[in-house]
């Protein structure tokens, strides 16, 4: 008997002094080649389901039982694992793990995996823009028009859509500071280069939607670009048909700049246009990063920009053929003027960073933009509208008889600047598993508006509109307005991370609000995320995001035109606008897999967005025309659904497919809204040669549902038609001559260059007609024609790139 109470003894004793035992903290940071932090890297010990997961900088902690042996297992999708083992550890444990990325070689192409993402802003890897063929020179905003819920019609800008709506809804950030476009810019053919520098980006960011407080006030989505810091001595050009781009870098233990000059003119693609004459486009823009780190905590950045864009034309004709073949039409106009537009802008941001420690850093910046435009035509066109005989041959049409004949007039002296000035201050800090963000910003906006433009047409020998007693012009505006205002803006938000047995939850919740002296409203955004990696299927990510997005007027949206005594139109400022409001709800999913042996993701978002107080407008090519009122709700909802992976071994391609329904009520009735695309589907393809894989090719194809048109003046209201489809399809082949395994081109001078590529690319392969604006005639019956504008045709472009 006293045999087994002294085992129990001992048994009770063995177990007490087990659970005494302290367990071991063990903590440290998971990074990659580049010593960034890597974020979602599992740690677990090895033969029990003790783990835990890094935050977003890779930070992690974890209490492990004593163990004489204790293996520690650190992974993650798209690196390789790493093992560490503890021989009879005690206290505190610091250990710091370097993972590396799971390389399949092909040559000189490498394959990585897929990274998760449990919040609404993606990641796109920028080193796809390289060999795109693209007819705007290879910009960001071309390769997003590839993506799911993104759209463009128009391959001369670089301005998309994005689930219904327009241009200005888009808010673009380069190194956390929000950049502007110009203003006045009617057409394709005027806009330019995109602020965005491809030769200079480092990562990008992108969210369509349910996108965290510390984004400002816009209801579509953001664009969130990070300029690369050079790592010692390095340097691109390029060359093609379209223009040409130089970029430059160095790098030191303290000091860095990196330095990009662009030249762009389209011409050639202009004279594929169905009004011929002579196009004269010239673009520049020059940009800047310094940077200078004082000591490890404090830094001082430049961010500078200088563009000057210049667009000459002066029209001879225009010939364009439109209908069916049973009422076919052809508008032929013979014209006298020119236009002379000129865009000028200069961009400025300080920013001064520094990091208290590696859990806190604070961040102050101040910017300046300033843009002056000027808008100069005076053309004259004399136009006959026929009927056309098509019985015969199709080169042998004929006139059957004349529709309409006339004279019209266009004149604009149209002149804009405008001023912003911010000052922000912003902070990050991590405590535990929290991760806050937060920052406030003052904005002082200044504008000077001068508008004298108008439009003379006669039909028949009559003036138009045909009035009895009085003769006016058919269009006309008046602007003198100068405006200053100041806005007030501030947010915080909380990133929260939660491991636990059935998975990863990630909680992100924010609040935003602003203030706008002019119309004195002050506005309110609660936004919450939650992101969810299941335990027991790593490979499958949740998420769901809601909250209150406003689109704060800027100047467009407020022009208001009223008519004088004499019934002319005159721009003034409406002070009780408000802003636009959209509430979104977004659920998506991302599943990454293998198939053959290749990586794979497919994501898929539904998403509805409730819109009111919105501000109808109608779009023509670019322009965007504003009611001036909010006068109408309505809503966006949709389906989004992309599969990315490799298709080929060894390069990244995706296929996007979109379904939308996107309505607003104006005065009781219910119509489209202006950038409603039922439906889309776009491919990005690379591919290369077997066995030669430094031939290469990339496809870029786009089909998407037409827009709805209104008849001018009257609106969508009375009455709507839609677009052609917009189809188009664009193809380069590249070649590498140096880099790579070329070792007989790799010697000598040419062994100082990183890769030097040759490429031929065909724009619009197959030709297709698109359309995206139109111009409206009205014949002697008083019947109106809606003439399409067609865009550019089938164009070969011949490029080299260089990098060193």
């Amino acid at each position: 008997m006293r045999s087994k109470i002294y085992i129990l003894f001992l048994f009770l004793f063995c177990v007490c002094t087990v659970q005494a035992q302290k367990k071991i903290r063990l903590s440290g940071q998971v990074v990659d080649a580049n010593n960034e932090g890597i974020e979602l890297a599992s740690i677990r010990i090895e033969g029990t389901t003790t783990g835990t997961m890094t935050d977003l900088k890779g930070h992690y902690e974890l209490d492990v039982t004593p163990a004489d042996t204790v293996v520690v297992v650190y992974s993650c999708l798209g690196y390789r694992t790493e093992n560490r083992t503890l021989l009879s550890p005690e206290g505190d444990v610091t250990m710091n793990v370097r993972l590396y990325t799971i390389d399949r070689s092909i040559k000189e192409v490498v394959v990585s995996e897929h990274r998760k993402q449990t919040s609404t802003l993606q990641h796109i890897d920028s080193k796809d823009l390289k060999l795109m063929p693209d007819a705007t020179g290879g910009s960001v905003e071309a390769l997003l028009t590839t993506m799911a819920k993104v759209n463009s019609s128009n391959e001369l800008s670089s301005q998309y859509s994005v689930r219904g709506g327009n241009f200005d809804e888009n808010i673009v950030y380069v190194n956390g500071i929000e950049v502007y476009r110009p203003l006045t810019v009617r057409s394709g053919q005027q806009e330019g280069l995109s602020f965005i520098n491809p030769d200079m980006v480092g990562s990008i960011g992108f969210s369509s939607g349910g996108y965290s407080a510390e984004y400002g006030d816009k209801m579509s989505s953001v664009l969130d670009i990070t300029y690369k810091q050079p790592e010692a001595f390095e340097g691109a050009v390029s060359a093609s048909f379209l223009g040409a781009s130089a970029s430059i870098g160095q790098s030191t233990s303290r000091f860095s700049q990196l330095h990009g000059v662009r030249f762009k003119t389209n011409s050639t693609l202009l004279s594929t246009l169905d009004t011929k004459g002579e196009y004269k486009p010239s673009f520049f823009d020059y940009q800047t990063l310094i940077s200078y780190k004082f000591t490890p905590q404090w830094k001082l950045s430049f961010l500078g920009n200088i563009s000057n864009n210049t667009y000459k034309f002066t029209p001879q004709e225009r010939t364009t053929k439109f209908g069916t073949s049973n009422q076919a039409t052809q508008f032929k106009v013979y014209f006298d003027g020119m236009e002379k537009d000129y865009f000028q802008s200069f961009f400025g941001a300080l920013s001064l960073d520094y990091l208290r420690n590696k859990n806190t850093a604070f961040s102050l910046l101040a910017s300046a933009f300033v843009t002056n435009e000027n808008v100069r035509y005076d053309i004259t066109g004399q136009y006959w509208l026929d009927e056309l005989d098509m019985s015969g041959e199709a080169s042998e049409t004929a006139a059957a008889g004349t529709l309409g004949v006339g004279t019209y007039h266009e004149h604009a002296r149209n002149r804009l600047n405008a001023g912003v000035i911010s000052i922000a201050f912003k902070g990050a800090t991590r405590k535990g598993q929290n991760d806050i963000k937060w920052g406030a910003n003052y904005q002082l906006e200044r504008i000077v508006d001068r508008v004298r433009e108008w439009e003379m047409r006669d039909s028949a020998g009559y003036s138009m509109p045909n009035l009895d007693r009085r003769l006016e012009l058919i269009s006309n505006l008046n602007s003198r307005q100068n405006m200053q205002s100041n806005r007030l803006s501030a947010y915080i938000q909380d990133t929260y991370r939660l491991r636990s047995k059935i998975g990863l939850f990630t909680f992100t919740g924010g609040i935003r609000a602003s203030f706008w002296d002019f119309n004195r409203e002050c506005i309110v955004s609660p936004r919450v995320s939650v992101g969810y990696i299941p335990a027991k299927e790593e490979r499958l990510t949740l998420r769901f995001a809601t909250g209150i997005y406003y689109q704060a007027p800027f100047y467009k949206e407020l022009r208001d035109t009223v008519r004088d005594g004499r019934n002319n139109l005159v721009v003034e400022l409406n002070r009780n606008i408000k802003s636009q409001r959209s509430i979104h709800f977004v659920l998506g999913q991302d599943f990454s897999f293998r198939a053959i042996d290749r990586p794979f993701k497919f994501t898929a978002e539904l998403y509805y967005k409730k819109l009111d107080n919105l501000i109808p407008y109608e779009v023509d090519n670019v322009k965007i025309w504003y009611s001036g009122h909010n006068e109408s709700k309505g809503y966006a909802a949709g389906l989004d659904m992309k599969l990315f992976g490799q298709f080929v071994p060894g390069t990244d391609s995706w296929l996007s497919f979109s379904l939308m329904s996107a309505r607003e009520t104006i005065n009781g009735i219910t119509v489209p809204r202006p950038t409603e695309q039922r439906y889309s589907v776009a491919l990005f393809f690379q591919d290369y040669v077997p066995r030669f894989p430094k031939y290469k090719f990339n496809l870029r194809a786009i089909w998407s549902d037409g827009l709805p048109i209104g008849s001018p003046k009257l609106g969508r209201q009375s009455g709507y038609f839609r677009t052609t489809p917009y189809r188009r399809v664009d193809i380069g082949a590249s070649r590498l001559l140096v880099g790579g395994e070329d070792r007989f081109m790799s010697r000598g001078f040419f062994k100082n260059f990183k890769s030097i590529w040759i490429g031929l690319d065909i724009f619009n392969l197959l030709n297709i007609s698109n359309v995206n604006s139109y111009y409206w005639v009205t014949d002697v019956y008083g019947d109106q024609y809606a003439v399409p504008n067609y865009l550019t045709t089938r164009q070969f472009n011949l490029r080299l790139s260089v990098e060193f």
